[in-house]
């Protein structure tokens, strides 16, 4: 295959990646922007559960991305776990609506997460198909329209909440992520394995020092920033009506989608760990302008500090694993790196709920704050690298 023709079959593989997750974020985020409200109207439900319920969602994420791509990695299988994964997110929506008390959402929670076992095996084929100089671009083009789905999620769930209730909201949202399911199955080609990429079991050895320190330095960031949901209640809590929180949701979600590309184009410019960084300084704004300010506005800018940060962490860390793991093992260690991050995420978001619940709302995020600052003193002592392969 010529250059040229490589070049519109990779552009084609990205943008059908990127339309299936447009339709499945765009259910997803039918639910998400209303998730901590529709938990907290079942009976027996505090801050605590909820920060259960989503600490363990926020785990089976990373187990199942950790399990996906050691398996993609050693059947030499990609487009199965994908499809899968849109198929189990459609059918846990239905789950939640059929839910008749908060112990039931825990079962769908885990089906929902477990879906999330498309994003190793689709990121690996993104990073396989992109050069050092797209791929960063790749990244943030996903992005973007997983947060422009996100986007349009929002918008109708707004719009029909008042008039359908939670539980029929939940069950259109099944139908986006069936036909991001459909895209995959037909319009993507499983790429042939190269024959020295074979894989052959990794090891820890086979992570480099660079690698380590990185992942380290992330899961201690990752231990503090606990779930959207703390914000959303937050700003209830302040006095906004429960009508305009799924709109905060939606302001956080458009600016991550407004800065993915341009965040994706930046590492590819002045490289992967200074966008991590640059993650890292947002998040410590987030928190410091929930501590100090006292205003509607004031939490309104909040929200979209909060949807930059998570633009530029998303982009960066994914460009960033892909290139400082061996290619041969890509997809093992993206879900790797997802496993231990979603691990740490189950302890913050519990441990934050508890904090709030018997010591006071301010202090998950002085916590946040310490080991924010921890993770990117350690950050500056990661190497940062581009690889020239494909």
């Amino acid at each position: 295959m010529s250059k040229i023709s490589e070049a519109k079959n990779s552009r084609r593989i990205v943008r059908t990646f990127s339309w299936a997750s447009f339709l499945n974020d765009m259910g997803s985020d039918m639910i998400s922007s209303i998730w901590p409200l529709f938990v907290l109207s079942f009976t027996g439900v505090n801050m605590q559960i909820l920060g259960l319920i989503d600490g363990i969602g926020g785990a089976i994420v990373s187990i199942s991305q950790a399990v996906s791509g050691y398996l993609s990695d050693r059947l030499r299988k990609r487009k199965v776990f994908i499809w899968t994964g849109y198929l189990f997110a459609g059918f846990s929506r239905i789950g939640y609506a059929l839910s008749i008390t908060w112990h039931w959402l825990i079962p769908f929670r885990i089906m929902d997460r477990s879906g999330k076992m498309r994003g190793s095996p689709r990121d690996a084929i993104i990073a396989d198909i992109s050069t050092v100089q797209t791929r960063g671009r790749n990244f943030g083009f996903l992005r973007m329209m997983d947060n422009l789905g996100a986007v349009f999620g929002i918008i109708i769930s707004i719009l029909l909440i008042q008039y359908l209730g939670y539980k029929t909201v939940f069950m259109i949202a099944a139908i986006p992520s069936v036909l991001g399911a459909l895209l995959v199955i037909f319009f993507i080609k499983e790429r042939p394995f190269k024959k020295q990429n074979i894989f052959k079991g990794i090891h820890f050895s086979d992570l480099n020092k660079n690698f380590r320190l990185f992942l380290i330095s992330s899961a201690i960031f990752a231990l503090g920033s606990f779930s959207y949901s703390f914000l959303l209640i937050y700003a209830k809590n302040f006095g906004f009506s429960e009508t305009f929180v799924p709109i905060l949701y939606l302001i956080f979600t458009l600016m991550a989608s407004i800065f993915s590309i341009p965040f994706g184009k930046l590492t590819d410019r002045i490289g992967r760990k200074k966008v991590v960084g640059i993650s890292f300084l947002f998040w410590i704004l987030t928190c410091l302008t929930l501590i100090f300010v006292r205003s509607y506005l004031g939490l309104i800018f909040i929200f979209i500090l909060y949807g930059i940060h998570l633009a530029a962490k998303e982009v960066s860390q994914k460009t960033f694993v892909s290139e400082l793991v061996p290619i041969e093992f890509r997809a093992s260690g993206l879900g790797g790196f997802q496993m231990v991050i979603g691990l740490a995420a189950l302890p913050s978001s519990f441990l934050a709920g508890f904090l709030w619940d018997r010591i006071g709302i301010l202090v998950p995020l002085y916590f946040s704050l310490g080991l924010t600052i921890i993770a990117f003193f350690m950050l500056m002592f990661v190497k940062d690298t581009k690889r020239a392969d494909n």
